[in-house]
């Protein structure tokens, strides 16, 4: 079971980086990173392809945490 699921949060882990790199820089500079990342975030510009990856990677990171904490529950 606890080979299983260390399969499964690699799986999961190279998924979720997949997702981060293929998202689109929201950022234009340090001004950009502030305001411009927060508006897509909570429901301002983000549209198609990105609102997706924006909407897979916190899937992923939620799923990859709960693997990992079953993980180590189930190690001890």
């Amino acid at each position: 079971m606890i080979q299983f699921l260390m399969v499964l949060d690699a799986i999961v882990c190279i998924a979720l980086i997949a997702s981060v790199v293929l998202q689109s820089s929201k950022s234009a500079g340090m001004g950009g990173s502030i305001s411009g990342g927060a508006d897509a975030v909570f429901g301002g510009k983000a549209k198609g392809l990105d609102a997706f990856l924006v909407r897979v990677t916190m899937i992923l990171g939620a799923l990859f945490g709960i693997i990992t904490l079953l993980i180590a529950k189930l190690s001890v």
